[in-house]
């Protein structure tokens, strides 16, 4: 029996039990069944406090999750020579194993995820709001994590299982333990986001709220669903798909509460006292300094051995390690180099490391107990996108002029005077490749490359790209293993068995 995708209830309502004791002949006598807890409005808002806290785990979307985005792509791998053993470095040399635990525990934490949003889309209508946009808020805000994690199984899966509903019942379980088409996913998680939309949510969550879903997360999030099945479904419909990405994504950028991206230095994005006020941040995962139970490591994990620029806590690792492909696509002179990276150079490090993330205060600690929030959307995400889109509908003057509001925040040339530099032309022969450029280097970290190599090349463009770099800036990680399989990722093998023909194997696996 497959209960991956309500073994996450329990935790999620606060040790409730699931709705598996039907399955089961013994109940616990001082458990709390699904059925019996939803009785007030409260109990509504626990259960989505629930759901938001479910993004944070490093085997979900959280801050230690890179080893699902930015280790399978060209910014980050594992040079030292303890990690490049065992499953994790399966990712980063593209000899990833259907057997694999830690993705089956992606595999299974993204689903908890899912569970968690389709038992309060499935118990909401028992309350009785006094306001009914709070429970139209509750909903928008289940309905959206719900688009942005079956936006992380499609990429990266392709064709997975759509459950929209609490299952109930063995049957309901066995019914739904099969694959269905992405484009079938594309269309629910399109669903829920329109639903977003046109929720009562605020334009932009600030303050005290920072965190919660707005409108502006779910226009950024729909306008990138669209483009990314503009340029990776069938492509008889890529201009309808365009010109809607175009729409919700300009219909976020009209939301910001700033001037021009400029007006935000960079630092500023992910310095840890102005989280809560950056303009910039349109969605993030909350964490809280100096708290054993709610802080950030990310600071203290990407930290290398006898540096102190992120943590006060002493690390004894290479830290987050950065291929030398990506150091050398910095362009001479850009301030997010100097912010975002730097050389270790204790004896038994002497390598690249990640700077971006920092909190060296003294209430994190020697603990590293950090207050950084986890940003999965922002605005020059947007811009970029924006770019992205209008040079795909061949307005490349629009399309440069968003990509151009970046490059000045960056203190760097436009995209027309760096086209006159013979390095940066001939590096970026194309305006999509100065885009994608501009995004590695403005993005780099926060888990965007692989999607936006995903989303930017077909699987033969890909193969072609990735074979085209020097294994020597690449790590040790063998770009010779790079081959079409490694667009998808491998059916977990403990889901693969359940039923070979429903829950079929992604080719080359």
């Amino acid at each position: 029996m497959n209960t991956k995708y309500i073994t996450s209830i329990g935790l999620c309502l606060l040790m409730l039990t699931s709705s598996c004791n039907d399955l089961l002949e013994q109940t616990d006598p001082n458990a709390v069944t699904v059925g019996d807890y939803f009785k007030t409005e409260n109990d509504v808002q626990l259960a989505v406090n629930g759901i938001y806290q479910s993004l944070r785990g490093s085997d979900s979307v959280g801050e230690n999750s890179g080893l699902y985005t930015d280790e399978r792509s060209d910014d980050t791998g594992t040079n030292d020579n303890q990690s490049n053993s065992g499953e994790p470095f399966q990712f980063n040399n593209f000899a990833l194993l259907a057997s694999n635990t830690w993705l089956k525990n992606h595999w299974v934490s993204l689903y908890q995820s899912i569970t968690r949003c389709n038992v309060v889309l499935s118990n909401i209508d028992k309350i009785t709001f006094a306001d009914a946009n709070n429970k139209a808020k509750f909903t928008a805000e289940a309905k959206f994590v719900r688009a942005f994690i079956y936006f992380q199984l499609v990429r990266k899966w392709g064709d997975v299982p759509l459950v929209t509903k609490q299952l109930i019942s063995t049957e309901e379980i066995t019914a739904f333990t099969a694959r269905v088409k992405k484009e079938l996913v594309y269309e629910q998680i399109v669903a829920d986001l329109k639903d977003v939309v046109a929720a009562p949510l605020e334009n932009l969550q600030t303050g005290a709220n920072a965190g919660k879903v707005s409108k502006a997360a779910g226009n950024a999030l729909l306008g990138q669903v669209y483009l990314t099945m503009a340029t990776t479904l069938d492509p008889t419909n890529k201009a309808v798909n365009l010109n809607h990405a175009k729409m919700y994504l300009e219909a976020a950028y009209g939301m910001k509460n700033f001037g021009s991206l400029k007006e935000i230095p960079y630092p500023d994005v992910f310095d840890v006292a102005k989280k809560s006020t950056c303009p910039e941040l349109i969605f993030q995962i909350v964490n809280k300094q100096g708290d054993l139970n709610y802080a950030s490591s990310i600071a203290a994990n990407t930290q290398a051995k006898g540096e102190t620029i992120n943590s006060l806590k002493p690390s004894t690792g290479s830290g987050m390690n950065v291929t030398h492909d990506l150091v050398f696509d910095y362009e001479t002179g850009d301030l997010r180099k100097d912010f975002s990276i730097k050389f270790a150079n204790d004896q038994s490090v002497q390598d690249w490391f990640v700077t971006k993330f920092r909190d060296a205060s003294t209430t994190a600690g020697v603990n590293g107990y950090g207050g950084n929030d986890w940003i999965l959307i922002r605005y020059a995400d947007v811009i970029l996108m924006l770019a992205e889109v209008n040079m795909y509908l061949g307005n490349d003057a629009a399309a440069i002029g968003y990509l151009d509001m970046v490059r000045e925040r960056a203190k760097m040339p436009g995209y027309t005077a760096s086209k006159a530099n013979a390095n940066y032309a001939a590096k970026y022969p194309t305006l999509k490749l100065a885009i994608l450029h501009e995004r590695r280097v403005e993005l780099a970290f926060e888990h965007h490359r692989w999607f936006d190599l995903l989303r930017t090349f077909t699987t033969d463009e890909l193969i072609t790209f990735m074979k085209s770099k020097k294994q020597e800036d690449f790590g040790n990680a063998k770009l010779s293993n790079f081959s079409a399989k490694d667009r998808y990722y491998p059916i977990p093998f403990d889901e693969n068995k359940l039923d070979p023909v429903k829950m079929y194997q992604n080719e080359g696996y």
